[in-house]
């Protein structure tokens, strides 16, 4: 392996081994992100999880819910470190906090080496490593519930298929629904939504309805929701128990600690997007981190995956939060590198595909949420997006964009990011006319980055038509110097 597929693309097994390769790069005009290969995942047999029902609900006479029929998924309630020995045995909670305290560990170390490397460095860290996969499930599935529960009442209100941004409920109408249905009072709803939060408006848009989830005091009782196997109102925020809720404490705390050590050496973090069903606590958690260490520069970077069919409406309320509430915005733009495990598991258990359908349709995505952050870095010099993209057309709309929007490469809001061992003929060209690049260096023993070096194998298809395409370049350029003589030896 380290004469082959790693040594192409790991740069070594510990922070000593990796310095030569950062330092040569740098040398080049190409900055690093330094990424230890610590993960975790459910485990084979249970990513197949039991299968619920929970699309649309409509409202019966007896103020119960009947269900109309989409499939979705359940939290299975067991899970492991997918790097174990022993397959097919689920990791205990304590087991799983303290491999997570270990995870924290070698992520300070990785700051360090970043600070050590270069001035302007990037460390990339996992939530799946520093929380357990259980509690990154419930917490997404809570989240999941929740926005469901708005788009029903929009659906209600006629404005389904709007974009999130711009969709938004009528207050008269959203008191009226929750109080026949019994999930709140005209009371409740006044109190979650004071007259000068909804302002002259008079309506509730997304954004507003998620900070009910932040702020659990302003609430006079449980939120109640349709339980979506049996139709009948639960209580959606108070089914954390006081384990879960150390539990979130504790990933709140390990994410302090390490932005805080990053802040010291001047060192950026990049949180890693992963697969959909942590993907809602792995972007509020991070928000969270964003709203505290965020106010004066960006120093913590959301990923978001373009090929999912709601990324632009992911981009769009992450960058309107942020300018509510005056914290600078900074994103790394991805098409996604976990496709072929989530569609399997998407036909499997019967739910919508979160996956645009082609890549023609993911790289439109792309575009089009680049366009809207490129957009928005014109007139906030605070805000910054890096580019993660081995596509050289995706590379090129982005120079083009940047020279029609005065978006200068020495103003440093525009980033290039590109694997270590892919795309050469991006990144060097690009750092050395300027413009700030950086390549995504994973380290870690052989068996530590299996699961990367498998993901990019099977599901990213860029990466062998990326190795054609520089040996392609090299045999050009081959031949050109054999032509000019230029590869012969020349005495003197």
């Amino acid at each position: 392996m380290k004469l082959t597929f790693y040594g192409q693309f790991v740069a070594g097994q510990d922070h000593e081994s990796i310095r030569p390769l950062v330092r040569r790069n740098r040398t080049l005009g190409v900055g690093s992100i330094l990424d230890y290969g610590v993960e975790q995942d459910l485990h084979p047999e249970e990513v197949a999880c039991q299968q619920t029902e929970s699309g649309t609900w409509a409202v019966e006479r007896n103020g119960s819910w009947r269900h109309t029929g989409e499939k979705q998924r359940q939290a299975p309630h067991t899970f492991r470190d997918r790097r174990g020995d022993d397959i097919g045995a689920g990791t205990s909670l304590s087991a799983s906090e303290a491999k997570c305290d270990s995870h924290l560990e070698t992520f300070l170390r990785c700051i360090e080496a970043a600070a050590g490397a270069s001035d302007d460095g990037f460390s990339a860290i996992k939530l799946t490593a520093l929380g357990t996969p259980q509690f990154l499930l419930q917490f997404s599935d809570v989240l999941i519930k929740w926005r469901r529960f708005f788009r029903q009442m929009a659906a209600e209100q006629g404005k389904a298929g709007l974009p999130a941004l711009n969709t938004k409920l009528e207050m008269a109408t959203l008191q009226e629904s929750l109080a026949k249905l019994g999930t709140a009072t005209r009371v409740d709803i006044q109190d979650w939504f004071p007259a000068e939060t909804l302002g002259e408006s008079g309506s509730v848009d997304l954004l507003e309805w998620d900070g009910l989830i932040d702020s659990r005091s302003r609430l006079s009782r449980p939120l109640l929701v349709p339980n979506v196997e049996t139709g009948r109102l639960e209580p959606l925020l108070s089914g954390f128990s006081e384990e879960e809720e150390g539990q979130m404490a504790r990933v709140l705390q390990r994410l302090d600690v390490l932005a805080e050590r990053a802040k010291e050496v001047g060192v950026r973090l990049m949180v890693d997007a992963e697969q959909t069903y942590f993907q809602p606590a792995i972007s509020r958690l991070t928000l969270g981190v964003q709203r505290r260490f965020n106010g004066e520069q960006p120093l913590v970077f959301n990923t978001f995956q373009c090929y999912l069919r709601d990324a632009y409406d992911s981009v769009s309320l992450d960058m309107e939060l942020a300018r509510r509430e005056g914290w600078c915005f900074g994103a790394k733009l991805v098409r996604g590198a976990y496709m072929d495990q989530e569609r399997a598991r998407a036909a499997e258990l019967g739910y919508e595909d979160p996956i645009n359908p082609t890549y023609e349709a993911t790289s439109a995505m792309y575009h089009r949420c680049l366009n809207y952050v490129l957009e928005e870095l014109k007139h906030n010099p605070r805000a910054v997006v890096m580019v993660a993209s081995h596509n050289e057309d995706t590379v090129r709309f982005t120079l083009s964009r940047m020279e029609e929007l005065g978006l200068h490469p020495a103003e440093r809001q525009v980033y290039f990011g590109q694997l270590l061992g892919m795309c050469d003929q991006i990144s060097f060209p690009l750092g050395q006319a300027g413009f700030p690049v950086y390549k995504y260096v994973p380290y870690g023993p052989v068996m530590e980055v299996l699961p990367y070096l498998s993901r990019r194998a099977r599901e990213n298809s860029s990466l062998m038509k990326g190795a054609q395409r520089e040996r392609q370049l090299l045999w050009q350029e081959l031949k050109r110097r054999l032509c000019t003589g230029s590869l012969l030896y020349r005495p003197s």
